[in-house]
Formats: C-alpha cells, sequence, structure tokens
C-alpha cells in the first residue's frame, strides 16, 4: 500500500511563488513516475507536471518556464515551485505517486491566487 500526502498549498497573489511538496510512503513497492495535478471547480483533473524516476520531466503547455518539477533524493518525495502564478492556477492540487502495480493520490492541497 502507498500512502501519498501533499503539502504547502495556500492563498498568494498574482505574480508570487508557492512551493508545494509530496511524500510517498511504501515499506515494499518501489515509487516511478510521481507528478501533480490539478482541478478547478467546474472542471476536469488535468497533468500540470510529471517526473519520471531517471529525472524526464513532462510540463503542460500552460505552466512551462513558470513552474518546476524535482524529486527528492529519497525518490519518494516530488516537489512543485511555482512561480509568476496567476488567477487561472487557482485549483486543487493533487500528487500522484504510480507503483508497476498501482496509481495513488494524495487528498490534495488548496492553490488560491488572488487577483
Amino acid at each position: 500500500q502507498v500512502h501519498v500526502v501533499e503539502s504547502g498549498g495556500g492563498l498568494v497573489q498574482a505574480g508570487g511563488s508557492l512551493r508545494l511538496s509530496c511524500a510517498a510512503s511504501t515499506s515494499i513497492l518501489v515509487i516511478n513516475d510521481m507528478g501533480w495535478y490539478r482541478q478547478a471547480p467546474g472542471k476536469q483533473r488535468e497533468l500540470v507536471a510529471s517526473i519520471t524516476r531517471g529525472g524526464n520531466t513532462n510540463y503542460a503547455d500552460s505552466v512551462k518556464d513558470r513552474f518546476t518539477i524535482s524529486r527528492g533524493n529519497a525518490q519518494n518525495t516530488v516537489y512543485l515551485q511555482m512561480n509568476s502564478l496567476k488567477p487561472e492556477d487557482t485549483a486543487v492540487y493533487y500528487c500522484n505517486a504510480k507503483t508497476v502495480y498501482t496509481e495513488n493520490w494524495g487528498q490534495g492541497t488548496q492553490v488560491t491566487v488572488s487577483s
């Protein structure tokens, strides 16, 4: 079983920055890809950024050059540095951690960007 916990959301003014953190705990399984998704009210959940165990990254076009995903040395942690935030970035952000057998989600953390 994999337990995923996010932290770091909050309220910030447009143009500001936030850093999200996520830790995936497991006693046996290896965490492969990790990623951040977001869901705004009335919209579908969308991929924000992902990173493989080897460090390859992928970003949504809307966040390229503003957000940076990185992985901790323990490989079970992932971070999302969000700069130049815009009101349209407002959403619940979810961490996703994949093993060879399962796809696991955190409970989400709210990010609100005021104009």
